[in-house]
């Protein structure tokens, strides 16, 4: 082995790249060259030094410029032309050659030697197309594919987590707890507008009523029927949507502070003035509260409805008689 080959072989050992076959010729070199063998003692401190150094990773942002100027660089080179091709792929095959001639010679031979059985190998184990998993109770429909598998430790017991090829119907009450929780992932998850709509309009029946609008907790992991019509008054796109949301949030707005807050950011900041004039009229339980004062002040003065400003001034006037 030369020195040359020697050079290339010591990167791909120290990256685990370099084949079994090369790995004890590379030693031998080694031991019996100086030079090599200083290479091979500087590439192990580079990596010791390294391993102390911890890794950073690379943010989005920085990955998604590096590569949108990889692509401009890569369109602003000049096409090669088919001379360059020609020679830049027969003199990397003549590297090749040199570097190997006997694996090269056997890899020819065994090419063409083989090449037609590997073919015919090729075509006769082609994988096949999976075909879905039909379950024993043929009303559940096939299953589409498997997302996830947990096996209990020290145990035989597994849990499979599947999705299914056909839509499934559940029917119950609105007292049912799997209803109720369908219709709050249908304010997230519908698959179009009405859908989302008609599952807001019944959770603020509900809630409207009375029955069962438990909060759930304030963060983004809430899970009860009032956080979803908070979610649906701050966040959704429909005017007609957010009012329902108010509708249904009315009964908790002395009693819940979250409510409260929301109302009132609604009667700040949302486009709808519809919106903003129910806000208004949902905060005569708590006018005496400062912080709904302080809004409806602001409101009154500086609110684009003429309407909307002599509501919210009304509302302050009820404010001073009950003082």
């Amino acid at each position: 082995m030369t020195c040359q080959n020697a050079q290339q072989n010591i990167i791909l050992a120290q990256y685990g790249e370099l084949s079994d076959e090369l790995q004890f010729p590379l030693e031998q070199h080694v031991a019996g060259c100086e030079d090599c063998r200083r290479e091979w003692k500087a590439l192990l401190a580079l990596n010791e030094e390294l391993a102390l150094t911890p890794m950073v990773e690379p943010s989005p942002n920085l990955l998604a410029a590096s590569r949108m100027r990889l692509d401009e660089a890569l369109d602003a080179m000049p096409a090669r032309s088919i001379t360059q091709r020609f020679f830049g792929s027969a003199f990397r095959w003549m590297s090749y050659v040199q570097g190997a001639p006997a694996l090269t010679t056997l890899l020819l031979g065994a090419g063409f030697i083989g090449g037609n059985f590997i073919a015919r190998y090729q075509v006769a184990h082609a994988p096949k197309l999976p075909t879905p998993v039909i379950l024993s109770n043929s009303t559940n429909g096939a299953i589409a594919s498997v997302s996830g598998i947990v096996q209990t430790p020290n145990s035989d017991l597994v849990q499979v987590n599947y999705n299914r090829l056909v839509p499934e119907t559940v029917q119950g009450s609105l007292d049912d707890p799997q209803i109720r929780q369908l219709l709050m992932l249908g304010t997230k998850l519908a698959t179009n507008n009405d859908v989302h709509a008609n599952s807001v309009a019944l959770l603020a029946n509900e809630c409207a009523a009375g029955r069962r609008c438990e909060a759930g907790g304030t963060g983004d992991g809430a899970t009860g029927i009032r956080s979803a019509l908070l979610a649906s008054l701050r966040y959704d796109k429909s005017p007609a949507v957010r009012l329902k949301a108010l509708a249904g949030l009315q009964p908790y707005v002395g009693q819940d502070e979250h409510v409260r807050d929301a109302v009132l950011e609604a009667l700040m900041h949302d486009k709808s003035a519809d919106v903003r004039t129910q806000a208004v009229s949902m905060l005569e339980p708590v006018q005496a509260d400062s912080s709904v004062r302080q809004v409806l002040r602001t409101v009154s003065a500086q609110d684009a409805n003429p309407a909307i400003r002599n509501a919210s001034f009304q509302a302050l006037q009820g404010t001073v008689d009950i003082q």
